[in-house]
């Protein structure tokens, strides 16, 4: 019976106080976040974790001193393999990019499970050269040196998975219904922000986003108009995509309609979710006049999206080695360059 390892990927986050300012030096080290020379990287990478650690354990007080996504990954880890358990041997693995369990610890797991075939699986649906790319380069680093030689494939992307629009549609319905209690309601799908400038290289982040929420919005029966997509956690003097997500609470103050905001790129709860969208932007939406904020829950554990991930284990399983796109083939228009898949199947 074959032993299958399956790698979830997020990007993790400082479980203590003590933990927050080496996390953000891992962070901003990150060749896919901060975009110059090595040397200058390392200083760089200190020198802005010196300064936000304050600020950052400031927010992380306000939820318990650190970051609940690891033990809301680890529920998802046997949530899934629980779905899995008629595959054969599988066991689920966790490897966060920033904060343990690194790469380097994780495949000395999977290393000793021997397994005979691998599915690396990241919690981002949507891709991005700096989230999905940068922890399967990481990951594959780590396996060599742990002398992992099964073959590995890897999810690259899945915007608009079945299970994933059918568990997010269902939050959006309950708490629209919430929201409509007061008067007229709009829903903001609201995602991390990229820098413009990575976007326009060819990162098919923003256009995996307005796939899932346009997908989202048709399942949960949306109509034009009701809905939009906007970008929250922007940081740095660098023009990022938008619309912004405080931008749209504004306008929703000026246009006296309650709230419904969806953290759409976001599977669990963490500090963006449980810090900014809940005190942050709720604070804000009280002063702008919006009359109502309700904000929906992550997907964590609905049996739809586990189910969905599921799905795609099974999918690609038996693929050959390599990137594995949603269907098998590319679904990205062929300016975003950076998608992995080469045009016309898998590379």
């Amino acid at each position: 019976m074959a032993r299958i390892a399956v790698v979830l990927f997020n990007l993790g986050g400082p479980d203590r106080p003590e933990a927050v300012q080496p996390f953000l030096v891992n962070l901003f080290s990150d060749p896919a976040i901060i975009r110059v020379p090595a040397v200058l990287r390392w200083i760089l990478a200190r020198v802005i974790a010196r300064r936000r650690a304050p600020i950052a354990r400031a927010n992380y007080a306000q939820i318990g001193g650190g970051s609940p996504l690891l033990p809301n990954t680890e529920a998802q880890a046997a949530a899934l393999s629980a779905a899995l358990d008629d595959l054969g041997v599988v066991r689920t693995f966790i490897a966060m990019r920033y904060w343990h369990p690194l790469s380097d610890e994780t495949a000395k797991a999977v290393a000793e499970f021997k397994p005979d075939r691998i599915v690396l699986l990241p919690l981002y649906p949507q891709f991005s050269t700096t989230t999905t790319a940068s922890s399967i380069a990481d990951w594959r680093k780590a396996a060599a040196r742990a002398g992992i030689h099964a073959p590995s494939v890897a999810v690259c992307c899945y915007p608009a998975e079945a299970g994933l629009v059918a568990a997010e549609s269902e939050l959006v319905r309950n708490s629209l219904a919430e929201a409509k209690r007061t008067g007229p309601a709009r829903v903001l799908f609201s995602a991390h922000g990229l820098p413009e400038k990575i976007v326009a290289a060819g990162d098919p982040y923003q256009w995996q986003v307005e796939q899932t929420s346009a997908a989202v919005a048709a399942r949960a029966g949306l109509t034009d108009g009701e809905w939009m997509v906007c970008y929250q956690s922007r940081v740095g003097p660098l023009k990022w995509i938008g619309p912004s997500t405080e931008e749209e609470i504004a306008r929703a103050g000026q246009d006296g309609v309650s709230l419904v905001v969806v953290p759409i790129a976001f599977v669990s709860e963490h500090s963006e979710t449980l810090v900014e969208l809940d005190i942050e932007y709720r604070e804000l939406a009280a002063k702008a006049g919006v009359p109502a904020y309700v904000r929906t829950p992550t997907v964590g554990v609905r049996p739809d999206f586990i189910h969905g991930l599921a799905e795609l284990v099974r999918g690609t399983a038996g693929s050959p080695a390599g990137w594995a796109p949603p269907g098998g083939h590319r679904i990205c228009p062929a300016a975003h360059g950076a998608c992995p898949i080469a045009a016309g199947g898998m590379s």
